[in-house]
Parts: structure tokens; sequence; C-alpha cells
């Protein structure tokens, strides 16, 4: 996958797009009136599945680890992203866990010599991956070896194909695939869940809006 692929799916996340636009417009708006998957549902799934020795990759702004409820008052909590403007920006967010911070390329292998984790985020991460579903489920053979045996992988990502989509959203995600923003043209939850089948001893994926909700086990 070309270097301007990959960068174009992060580059928007600039200091001020995180400190001013993306929790209002993407949890507050896109997420409950366009994608019709409701913030607190992603929170939920957060609540669910987050262990005390947790890596986040692809982190945002860090409101989902800001918000949901690790299982002890101390985590060990490590974020991973390619975007330094994300991984500033959620580090400060949650300085109070005194988090790891890994800028990383996750299509390719990666350099990390740490302890292993119990859970692994990926919250609205892969449609914004460069290639088809197929190509960016490397993704998942690059962080299995940071997992402990019985960790969990969890997160959401928007998908098209048999996905139910209005107007508006269909609208939305051609334009940010026009603008690089998004490329899952081709992801479809059936993908996914092939992809995760391929790869882990048990796993699930629920639709909520046209957000793929998904988990497995190593």
């Amino acid at each position: 996958m070309s270097a301007e692929a990959v960068h174009a799916g992060q580059a928007v996340y600039s200091g001020l797009v995180l400190r001013l636009l993306y929790d209002g417009v993407v949890l507050g708006v896109s997420n409950p009136l366009i994608w019709k998957c409701p913030t607190g549902r992603l929170l939920a799934l957060y609540d669910a599945n987050v262990s005390g020795n947790h890596l986040d990759v692809g982190v945002g702004t860090g409101w989902f680890l800001d918000h949901c409820r690790f299982p002890s008052p101390a985590p060990r909590l490590a974020l991973m992203d390619l975007n330094p403007n994300c991984l500033e920006h959620a580090s400060g967010r949650v300085a109070r866990y005194a988090p790891e911070a890994h800028r990383r390329n996750v299509l390719e292998p990666i350099p990390f010599d740490g302890p292993r984790f119990d859970s692994v985020g990926l919250c609205y991460l892969l449609h914004c991956l460069p290639g088809s579903m197929a190509e960016k489920a490397v993704v998942f053979d690059h962080l299995r070896p940071l997992m402990n045996d019985g960790a969990v992988l969890f997160g959401a990502t928007l998908v098209q194909g048999s996905a139910p989509r209005s107007a508006m959203a269909r609208r939305l995600m051609a334009a940010y695939n026009r603008k690089g923003i998004f490329c899952n043209q081709e992801d479809t939850v059936e993908a996914l869940d092939a992809a995760l089948a391929a790869r882990f001893t048990a796993h699930s994926v629920e639709l909520v809006g046209c957000a793929a909700l998904f988990r497995a086990m190593a």
C-alpha cells in the first residue's frame, strides 16, 4: 500500500480538529444521526471488554479511554497510532493513567519489546486504512503477537455492503472516500467476519446501524 494512502487516512486529525471538532462532530452527530450507532453503544463495548492491561490502537481523541470503566484504578494503558497529534492529545487526556505512547504503522510488522496485553481496542480504525478488508486485516496479524493467550481484541468499523445506510450515510461515506479519509468501499460485515474467523479462536460481529462491532479471543 502506498505511503500516500496510509498518510491520507490519518492526516485530517490535526491538533485543531482533535481539540475543537472531533468529539462534537463524530461522537455527538455522526454516530447517532448518520451512522446510527450511538456513541454510548461503543462505550458499552469498551466497558465490557477493556482490561487493566490494555493497548488502544488508533486512539482518536482518547474519549473512550477517558470515559470507560477500567477494572482497576491504575491500569497499564498503552496508546498506539501513526499520527503524533492523536498520541499527544489522547496521552494528555488520560494522563492520570500515565500511558505509554507508541508511534507505529500497524499495516507493517510492529516492533515492540514490552509485556503483552490482555485487551486491544481498535475503534474506528479499519475504515480509515487503505485496501480491501482482506488486505487491511493484516493489522490483526501484526497485533496478535502483542496479545497474551486469552486476550480480547475488540472494536468497531464502518462498513458498506449489506449494512443499512441512509442516503445521508451513503453521501458522507462517498465524500470521505473521495478525500481519502475513509477507504471502506469494499468493507463488508461478511468480509470482517471472515478475517476474524481465520485468525482467532472465537469471535463475534454485530451490526449497529452501519457500524460493525467486533470481538475476538486470542
